[in-house]
């Protein structure tokens, strides 16, 4: 490589760095997933914040895909999120009725592929049948006692919601009322929420 252009590549590799440095992290949303009563349901709230700011209150992170037979949430990068949810509808698209398998697809090319790799943010999806939570690690984890949650106050959600599952309260309440609960611990988490359904089994 000619010195010249050395210098030039190293020069930005430190502003990249330096960059990095003072840029706040990005907190984004809650995310909770409930089975009960024959129904799944995904809560997610629209809060998304930099450092101490709140930049949106009302970001959609809750959503359908395909034609409405899987239901999902994300939380991080929402341009992340993007990329991989039109990576995972691809797969279920080359994998129909199988979200496992286009999940764990899926997983396999984030952990192996160098593009994918830099993508920061987590999903959790459903057909009714399946509960899953996706990692950038290569995880595609089926969470106990039909619920789980991710995002910044996910542990708060998920603590209320198994207290309440023994509850004679359907998905949807338990969803929400366990958002409510994290959105008063959480500071990088709001009451204003998204909320899909799909039948489950």
């Amino acid at each position: 490589m000619p010195i010249g252009r050395w210098r030039v590549s190293r020069l930005e590799n430190e502003v990249s760095k330096q960059t990095e440095s003072w840029l706040p992290e990005i907190h984004a949303t809650t995310i909770i997933m409930v089975r009960k009563g024959g129904k799944v349901v995904i809560a997610g709230d629209g809060q998304a914040s930099m450092g101490q700011t709140i930049m949106k209150s009302n970001s959609r992170k809750v959503r359908k895909l395909g034609k409405g037979d899987v239901i999902c949430g994300f939380a991080g990068s929402t341009a992340d999120a993007f990329t991989l949810l039109e990576r995972l509808e691809k797969k279920l698209e080359a994998t129909p009725g199988q979200l496992a398998r286009a999940s764990v697809e899926l997983a396999k090319d984030w952990r192996t592929d160098k593009y994918l790799q830099k993508l920061e943010a987590m999903l959790i999806v459903s057909d009714g049948t399946e509960l899953l939570v996706i990692t950038g690690a290569g995880d595609v984890l089926e969470p106990e006692h039909d619920i789980a949650a991710i995002g910044s106050g996910g542990n708060f959600a998920l603590a209320a919601g198994r207290a309440l599952m023994p509850s004679d309260k359907d998905a949807e309440t338990i969803a929400r009322e366990a958002m409510a609960i994290a959105a008063d611990i959480c500071v990088y988490t709001n009451g204003k929420l998204t909320v899909e359904t799909i039948k489950g089994a």
